[in-house]
């Protein structure tokens, strides 16, 4: 019969497990560690400890060692006490005694009996299978020093923002073709009234300003803005219009960049593809941006878009200069 045995399997189930003759042992819940020098890991777990003032006999142990030796309790009662008394002679002759699982008994200098518990078994149930470990240290990156290496791999593109009351989104853009036709058609009277010998250059005005105004709305995400009629006037000339139409007002954008040297790197890059880029200024956010090309006429360049988008990058977008 071994005592410290049974002392040791009533520990996984109780909190306290009193020893006739000798004392109590107590367990304690201990929440999980990390040690900070060593990175170690411990999982919740059980602290067991001894208590010799504790000398009244609760009867757990002794029925529950009776129970399984298949003996009586006043049997059982008597064996322990007699074991008990064979311990505390041992102390007493400035021994160590060693209990499995459980842990280290020795006098101290006072009479006092101390307890050093063993930590190799984890009394906590609910912990089975969790054991310590140790973990490689956490290194963070500072990401002001790693920006511009990724940015070189990664640019940064920005897409139209989105508006603030989305519902209101798909009706401006119908209130805008709305006006728009509107619009048109009145100029369109009006030109026919005024000067039919002008016909074909007004419509073909109205047609780039109707342009230039569904491209606004599709390709600018902005705050809803009320929309001006449309005026046009025909008294231009030739000339004059040719000269405003030869301004290229459309660019198809590349991205957009935190420092100048990744944009011009970039516009060497799309320039080895057969591209026309260039570098057009710098957004309110203060990145710098480049394009594939630029366009003075709207179709064309929605054209270049659709073909960029298919064989370059999704990410591209067009960008409408007024």
């Amino acid at each position: 019969m071994v005592l410290e045995h049974y002392i040791s399997e009533l520990l996984y189930r109780y909190n306290c497990v009193m020893v006739p003759g000798l004392g109590a042992f107590l367990t304690q819940m201990k929440s999980a560690v990390i040690h900070k020098t060593t990175n170690a890991f411990y999982p919740p777990s059980k602290a067991i400890s001894f208590n010799e003032q504790v000398v009244t006999n609760d009867g757990l142990l002794v029925s529950y060692m009776a129970e399984a030796e298949k003996t009586s309790y006043e049997e059982m009662l008597t064996k322990v006490t007699e074991i008990t008394s064979e311990w505390k002679s041992r102390l007493q002759k400035g021994e160590k005694l060693l209990l499995d699982n459980i842990g280290e008994l020795k006098l101290n200098d006072s009479g006092k009996i101390q307890f050093q518990p063993h930590y190799n078994i984890n009394y906590l149930t609910s912990s089975f299978g969790l054991s310590s470990f140790v973990s490689a240290p956490v290194t963070r990156e500072i990401l002001k020093e790693e920006v511009e290496a990724i940015e070189e791999k990664v640019p940064f593109v920005f897409t139209p923002e989105q508006r603030k009351t989305r519902s209101l989104r798909p009706y401006l853009k119908y209130a805008a073709v709305g006006l728009l036709t509107i619009s048109l058609g009145l100029t369109g009277y009006r030109f026919m009234n005024d000067n039919l010998g002008n016909q074909q250059l007004a419509v073909e005005e109205a047609q780039e300003q109707v342009a230039k105004r569904i491209q606004a709305a599709t390709f600018f995400d902005v705050e809803p803005l009320e929309l001006p009629s449309i005026s046009l006037d025909v008294v231009k000339t030739k000339a004059t219009i040719s000269k405003k139409t030869n301004v290229k007002t459309h660019h198809i954008v590349a991205g957009a960049f935190r420092f100048r040297k990744n944009a011009d790197k970039k516009i060497r890059q799309l320039k080895r593809r057969g591209y026309n880029a260039t570098y057009i200024g710098t957004n309110r956010h203060g990145l710098h941006m480049v394009n594939y090309d630029s366009y003075t006429d709207v179709d064309e360049a929605l054209n270049a878009l659709r073909a960029v988008k298919r064989t370059q990058s999704k990410d591209a977008w067009l960008l409408s200069v007024k």
